[in-house]
């Protein structure tokens, strides 16, 4: 593929979106500021202006992840219904297939996270995750289909069997068939896992 100079003004965005292809087809240790400066035919120090280093790179490509899945997970809720099953559903669907699709993003999301040198922004993006998370679930108490209980413990039941399927579709192992019925059992187990005493 030809590379294409770098010809507009967002030389912040066009980094960011080279870094992304970068990061989803060589991984994060490929990722370097001069490399992304060559690709889009701008100075070698052109990137420092946006980002003092990679880890700020990794940082914002990590912030935007969990923007753009905040979005996903609340566009998933307009018109899902009002049961949790119903909105459980549309969120479990939202996730993996987003998850699926951006699967080394995510992987630099939940990593990133947790660095020392994570930028404020990036905590409070994961933050704001985890309430969205267990707005599901607490919305799912008030209305007596989810049973009572600490909302993280809970919230846990709901995620890591989600955040599991994915880390198997992810590494390739064998899960049902095109029909995609492995991704309805483990929502039906969740929800029946959820269920009121």
């Amino acid at each position: 593929m030809k590379k294409r100079p770098y010809h507009h003004g967002d030389l912040r965005a066009a980094l960011l979106e080279r870094a992304e292809q970068t990061l989803r087809e060589r991984g994060s240790g490929a990722l370097s500021l001069r490399e992304l400066a060559r690709d889009l035919g701008v100075s070698p120090g052109a990137p420092s202006r946006h980002f003092k280093s990679k880890q700020a790179l990794l940082d914002a490509l990590a912030l935007e992840g969990f923007e753009r899945l905040l979005e996903t997970i609340a566009a998933s809720q307009d018109g899902a219904g009002r049961t949790f099953g119903e909105r459980l559903n549309a969120m479990a669907r939202a996730y993996v297939g987003f998850s699926l699709a951006n699967a080394a993003l995510l992987d630099l999301m939940f990593s990133a996270k947790h660095s020392p040198e994570a930028s404020e922004a990036l905590e409070v993006a994961a933050h704001r995750w985890v309430e969205q998370s267990l707005e599901l679930v607490s919305t799912g108490q008030r209305q007596g289909e989810v049973r009572e209980g600490p909302l993280d413990r809970i919230a846990l039941t709901v995620f890591a069997p989600l955040h599991g399927y994915v880390g198997l579709a992810v590494s390739g192992a064998p899960l049902p068939g095109p029909d995609r019925r492995g991704l309805d059992d483990v929502i039906a187990s969740i929800i029946r896992g959820c269920a009121p005493d």
